[in-house]
């Protein structure tokens, strides 16, 4: 059974959190113009905002970020994407070099042997990409919605974020149901490892699929506390790699 069959129904007032959405995007487009960017993971959330974003012909750029570790059916969602949407994706990549110094350092499974190897490795294959991608821009929209998890119940539409950028989050009060009508109502392409229980999905090694009743970020770090599992991209603190990131 698909996510969609699972998942997508209309719930009270789906049409006005659509409308919300859309205005917080109208906006960003109007005040930030050219200095702002939608920062997709390529998760069914973002796919959403994507589909908003060209539905109504929004000059707002979409960027990426290729860890080096994402499932191959990630991979393929980017080409996907792009032929769907008739758009180019930015995509960023972490340095090469900085990969394979840690790798030969720490080893390639790194990330299971503490938190503080595993928010290492996020920070040279995430946050020093996302630097590079949020570079020059006032203002960045992600997928965030407050029903994720505990770490972000207290999500809002419009935020700010630690290097004073606007940070916009139009599917902040949307549901999961919300989320999946809008993808069937639209044929919207989503990552196929959605219909294999995997609601949040980041690098392969670190993803896993959850079982009835776990909260959507379950399957993410899932040998962690609750209270670890963010890679930092949307924390206040950013994360700092364990060696020099070289440029």
């Amino acid at each position: 059974m698909s996510a969609i069959e699972l998942y997508a129904r209309e719930c009270l007032g789906f049409e006005g959190r659509v409308q919300q959405a859309l205005d917080v995007l109208l906006g960003a487009a109007s005040s930030y113009a050219n200095q702002v960017v939608h920062s997709t993971s390529l998760g069914v959330e973002d796919m959403v905002i994507t589909d908003l974003i060209a539905r109504h012909h929004l000059l707002i750029p979409s960027a990426t970020l290729d860890t080096g570790k994402l499932h191959a059916q990630t991979l393929a969602l980017i080409q996907r994407t792009q032929d769907r949407y008739q758009l180019a994706l930015e995509i960023y990549h972490p340095i090469a070099e900085s990969v394979v110094l840690f790798v030969d350092l720490h080893g390639e499974q790194a990330m299971f042997q503490s938190v503080e190897l595993r928010k290492a490795c996020c920070g040279l294959r995430k946050m020093e990409p996302l630097t590079r991608m949020l570079a020059g821009r006032r203002a960045w929209i992600t997928g965030l919605r407050q029903e994720q998890s505990l770490n972000r119940t207290e999500v809002a539409l419009h935020e700010t974020d630690s290097q004073g950028r606007a940070k916009l989050n139009p599917l902040a009060h949307w549901s999961w149901a919300d989320v999946w009508h809008y993808v069937h109502l639209h044929a919207v392409p989503y990552n196929p490892l959605h219909d294999e229980f995997m609601p949040s999905i980041g690098c392969e090694p670190c993803t896993r699929a959850i079982a009835v009743g776990e909260d959507f970020r379950s399957g993410r770090w899932w040998w962690e506390s609750e209270n670890t599992k963010e890679c930092g991209l949307h924390v206040s603190d950013p994360i700092e790699p364990l060696i020099e990131v070289k440029t």
